[in-house]
């Protein structure tokens, strides 16, 4: 106490408390100071400014009338400042026009707990924030108004980003086993005027690999220039790719060069090559062999400095044993084989793409859609995906269509794939069930497809196989 100053407090001559605490008379028993005791005035506020989680109150009319340290901090914006004003125009949250998780609540009576938002700080900042809410009630029950706490989740969403950057090569992303092997050569492939073959079922990214490589290698000045080998009859095809004189044929009016000599210091992607006719077949192998083409109509033959890279939906190595594509042709064409697994047998792949396309459709519609919720992640977890990453690319599209908030929920995915109810709400509960089956529907799936081989699975999934075998223990997996 400060010299001067008196002491608001009595004190009574010989009745000073011990500093062990206060003694009963009569029964013998110590209790200590404060035990039991409700907190003293001031320190509620000193325990919240000493958290580093963002909490404010509002009163029923959405006013705010308490604010602590780590909200000042996270936000940008002085005690002073935010006491009094509405909860909206403080925070400027993505979710204040949308859909508030307070107002949730208070209409509810139900608390909400780790609602993932963004807000602008007072340096015009997006931030990315985790919100729990609960309703604020009097002495008598009834409700005064709401608390809501916030954590500041930049570092997190850093995080995550370098994770995915980690999972992420020139648009493909995957971190599963045989994908990440195969893009650790692909720099080394672009880099060699090697011949490529990419294999994989439609919709499994064989063109990005085609652009990867281009975009890596010394040509990447050059054009990449892309024909789809089944869009066309033969006869158009062949002008098409090795071009026309003029005259050659009816409407041919001017010369055409065709897209070997457009790719000209170049690539030349030949996508769908299995459905080429055998004739054309024996044409492109005279390209490959002597680097020239001879347009049609034409006597003269032009140089070309190409790369090739065809691509393939089909089993080229049956079509050659059926005699419907040319032996010496495949094997030009096979001097370095990139084979794309179906997105089934790379399950874990697909939390990682939903998140990928979320980003790129945010982009692309300014939106700001924060997640895919949890049950209809693990509808997605279980479907077969004919169509590969593309079906998976357009699935994420049809729920940005129907979704006007911040979250994709199940009612959002396409009607095949739609639960026949939805559930009477998420929670924390049905939230966590979700992650367990998604969690188990991965490990299932990939010890699958490793042949019940525990080594390989954790070796696939990037976890220790003791870690593993406590996963499946805990999930119930024989």
């Amino acid at each position: 106490m400060a010299a001067g100053r008196k002491s608001t407090g009595k004190k009574t001559a010989g009745k000073r408390k011990p500093a062990g605490g206060n003694k009963t008379a009569g029964r013998g028993r110590t209790t200590r100071s404060g035990a039991g005791a409700p907190p003293r005035p001031g320190w509620l506020a000193t325990i919240l400014d000493s958290i580093t989680e963002g909490v404010f109150t509002v009163d029923r009319d959405w006013n705010i009338t308490y604010f602590n340290r780590a909200a000042e901090e996270i936000t940008g914006i002085e005690r002073g400042e935010a006491l009094g004003r509405k909860c909206f125009e403080v925070f400027r949250a993505s979710v204040c026009e949308q859909g508030c998780y307070l107002r949730r609540t208070l209409e509810s009576g139900e608390p909400g707990l780790g609602q993932a938002a963004y807000i602008v700080n007072a340096r015009g900042e997006r931030l990315p924030i985790s919100i729990s809410t609960a309703v604020l009630r009097d002495e008598r029950g009834r409700p005064v108004g709401g608390v809501e706490t916030f954590r500041n989740l930049s570092v997190v969403e850093t995080l995550r980003q370098e994770l995915a950057q980690r999972y992420t090569f020139h648009d493909i992303v995957s971190k599963n086993a045989r994908m990440q092997q195969m893009l650790s050569i692909l720099p080394r492939v672009a880099l060699s005027d090697a011949t490529v073959l990419v294999s994989g079922a439609s919709g499994t990214g064989k063109e990005l690999v085609a652009r990867a490589i281009h975009d890596l290698s010394r040509r990447r000045q050059g054009p990449l220039v892309t024909v789809n080998c089944a869009a066309l009859p033969d006869n158009l095809l062949e002008s098409e790719l090795f071009g026309h004189a003029a005259g050659a044929f009816t409407d041919a009016r001017q010369e055409y060069p065709g897209r070997f000599l457009q790719a000209d210091g170049g690539t030349i992607f030949l996508d769908e090559i299995g459905e080429m006719s055998p004739a054309l077949q024996a044409k492109l192998l005279r390209v490959l062999q002597e680097r020239v083409v001879e347009p049609l109509g034409s006597t003269r033959s032009r140089p070309v400095d190409v790369r090739v890279i065809a691509a393939t939906n089909r089993d080229l190595g049956r079509l050659v044993k059926g005699g419907r594509f040319r032996q010496d042709l495949f094997f030009r064409l096979n001097v370095v084989n990139l084979h794309l697994p179906p997105l089934r047998e790379r399950r874990e792949d697909i939390p990682l793409l939903v998140e990928h396309f979320i980003a790129r459709f945010n982009r692309l519609q300014g939106r700001e859609v924060v997640r895919m919720a949890p049950e209809a992640l693990a509808i997605l977890m279980e479907h077969d995906f004919p169509g590969n990453v593309r079906e998976l690319q357009n699935i994420v599209e049809h729920a940005f269509v129907l979704s006007s908030g911040d979250i994709l929920l199940p009612e959002h995915l396409p009607e095949p794939l739609r639960p026949p109810s939805r559930p009477a709400g998420p929670g924390p509960v049905a939230e966590r069930a979700s992650l367990r089956d998604i969690e188990a529907a991965v490990i299932r799936s990939t010890l699958e497809r490793c042949g019940n081989n525990r080594q390989r699975t954790a070796r696939e999934l990037g976890i220790h196989p003791t870690t593993l075998w406590r996963k499946m223990k805990k999930l119930s997996i024989g």
